[in-house]
């Protein structure tokens, strides 16, 4: 099954998280997500969601973009 997309470019937290975890709450245990978010804190709240929660990190790439400058592109498995 692909991976689901989220799409959070350009938002603050904890709007990327808050963002995440609704989207993640309708998905299946075992599917997976990949977000993509331009607040450079995310890197620190995306671990520590993950962290906290059943959902596992599976990846973090920090990318260019051409509009944004750096886009980070996590990967995570929904627990359950």
């Amino acid at each position: 099954m692909p991976a689901r997309e989220l799409d959070v470019k350009g938002l603050h937290c904890p709007l990327p998280i808050l963002r995440t975890r609704a989207l993640l709450d309708r998905m299946e245990p075992g599917e997976e997500l990949v977000v993509q978010a331009t607040d450079p804190a995310s890197v620190i709240d995306f671990k520590h969601f993950c962290n906290t929660t059943d959902n596992a990190l599976l990846s973090h790439e920090t990318l260019p973009d051409e509009v944004h400058k750096t886009v980070f592109v996590y990967r995570i498995r929904r627990g359950g």
